[in-house]
């Protein structure tokens, strides 16, 4: 079924034009690349920057607007959308010729009767992975090896096929000298044919539009397979497996313009149409699919909207890089520990504030407390990017406010002529430049400059990391009102798990020690 809305009626507000366009196109580079080029550059980080205060700390009346969701302003940006699909057109000309029937293998009502596509069913399980980022499983064979095969295996079967816009051995890639190691891309000339599209990043939650593109609409060629629980706890794969409509299972396809090898997307329950926004269910499919690939060097990323996602269709992106991102790299101070074991550490000495989430007493404990913290943000209208690292056992969380300074006409000139946007990938420290310049030049002093203008200020950080804790602990107050009033005389099981999804969690929180982490 596929839903309906209208996203962006102006509605008589002003509008802030900004035309400079930006689009990121990204390239595919094989893992074994990024160690073919290591070229010595001399640099130093820059002091850290980022975005002013909110208006309770002197900072811009913008900033309360852009978080609060104001309706003085529309903040919308210029750039080129990224193809992640071949069949990924303008609108204009998607809706001709959605007229006349689509005539392709796509997922929709006219092409999914019939259908069949591989099937990967994992077990459900409790355990947080262990060191070897491996969970235990009964059979002889591992499947989780048999997962990170077969992604492998069917993405390259794709690439055989042709059905990547680019080659991938065709780009440049060094890593940069210096303490944090940014590793820098270079996308010259891959400068897309599409017309500028404008993007409007003052809302994070924006309704699901069937008129524009979305998942449903890309071929089945390349969708590599299904993704979803087991109905009887064991791990299986079917090779050739119905499509079940009424059921709307996950999915995972090609990323036609991959930024690495092996670059893919998860499209959680894609026949649901859901927009881009975390739910509770969809965040632990997300870990499930980094835990059972079972290889450190595979990480997922979401990007909300606002935060340089260009498709308002729900899903997460993955890829792998041999090497560690300078994000997972970065020392940490631990915040807090919450009532269930999971540990919240922030990131220091790093361009881009964030938090990082590890531990808990269950899987879902770690999975509910990042997805409850990314309802929290988007609920409140403020962008973020989420890194899913370590098979799963450690995530970033990282709100940002660059695509609403370059909006408001805050971000300098020099920054925008590199054209690069900055979502997860960036942010965790691996640059895409269009420009040979910019990558001959490319120093950690640079890099450094760019993310520090994605990061929020230290006050509005501050402010938002303690709302998130206090949104906890009201969560907590919740539920055990709940469970007094079921234990009353309600029938009603209480609402936990994956059924309760945009509920908050009973997260009581364990005031922790300052410690530094350094992790290697």
């Amino acid at each position: 079924m596929i839903g309906k809305g209208k996203v962006g009626c102006q509605r008589g507000r002003q509008v802030a034009d900004i035309t400079a366009i930006h689009g990121v196109t990204r390239p595919l580079i094989h893992v074994r690349s990024v160690r073919r080029k290591l070229d010595i550059i001399q640099s130093n980080p820059s002091a850290h920057g980022g975005r002013g205060a909110l208006p309770s700390e002197g900072g811009s009346p913008s900033d309360l607007l852009f978080l609060a969701g104001g309706e003085r302003m529309m903040l919308r940006i210029k750039r080129v959308p990224t193809v992640v699909s071949n069949y990924q057109k303008d609108e204009g000309e998607d809706a001709a010729r959605r007229g006349g029937g689509c005539g392709r293998n796509c997922l929709q009502k006219c092409c999914i009767p019939g259908a069949k596509l591989p099937l990967y069913t994992f077990k459900r399980a409790e355990e947080i992975p262990g060191d070897k980022c491996v969970l235990e499983h009964d059979d002889n064979q591992a499947p989780v090896a048999f997962l990170d095969s077969l992604l492998l295996g069917q993405w390259e079967d794709r690439m055989q096929r042709g059905l990547f816009r680019y080659d991938v051995t065709a780009c440049e890639t060094k890593v940069i000298p210096g303490r944090c190691g940014f590793m820098a891309q270079l996308n010259e000339g891959r400068h897309l044919k599409k017309r500028p599209t404008e993007f409007r990043v003052d809302k994070v939650l924006q309704p699901f539009d069937g008129n524009k593109f979305n998942f449903t609409k890309v071929g089945q060629e390349e969708v590599l397979f299904q993704f979803d629980a087991s109905e009887d706890g064991e791990v299986h794969f079917f090779p050739d497996a119905p499509v079940d409509a009424d059921s709307s299972p996950s999915v995972v396809a090609i990323n036609v313009s991959p930024i690495e090898y092996g670059h893919v997307l998860l499209i959680p329950r894609i026949l649901e149409c859901l927009p881009q926004r975390i739910d509770r269910e969809s965040f632990l499919l997300a870990l499930y699919m980094a835990i059972e690939a079972g290889n450190p060097y595979f990480r997922l990323g979401y990007n909300s909207l606002g935060a340089f996602a260009t498709i308002n269709h729900l899903h997460f992106q993955a890829y792998y890089l041999a090497v560690p991102f300078p994000i997972e790299k970065a020392p940490t101070r631990k915040v807090t520990t919450l009532g269930d074991g999971v540990k919240i550490s922030e990131l220091f000495d790093y361009p881009v504030r964030g938090l990082v989430f590890e531990g808990g007493n269950t899987l879902q404990d770690l999975s509910n407390a990042v997805s409850d913290a990314c309802i929290f943000l988007q609920d409140n209208n403020i962008p973020h990017n989420v890194l899913i690292a370590d098979c799963g056992k450690r995530i970033f969380l990282l709100p940002q406010c660059y695509a609403e300074k370059q909006a408001l006409g805050e971000v300098s000139s020099e920054l925008l002529d590199t054209q690069v946007n900055p979502a997860v990938w960036e942010i965790s420290g691996h640059m895409v430049l269009k420009r040979k310049k910019d990558y001959e030049e490319a120093s950690e002093e640079n890099a450094w400059r760019l993310l520090a203008e994605v990061s929020l200020s230290e006050e509005r950080f501050e402010e938002v990391k303690a709302l998130i804790f206090e949104a906890c602990s009201y969560t907590l107050s919740e539920k055990e009102d709940e469970h007094l009033t079921q234990g009353a005389g309600d029938d009603k099981p209480p609402l936990e798990g994956t059924g309760s999804i945009n509920k908050g969690r009973n997260c009581n929180m364990v005031s922790g020690t300052q410690e530094c982490l350094v992790l290697q």
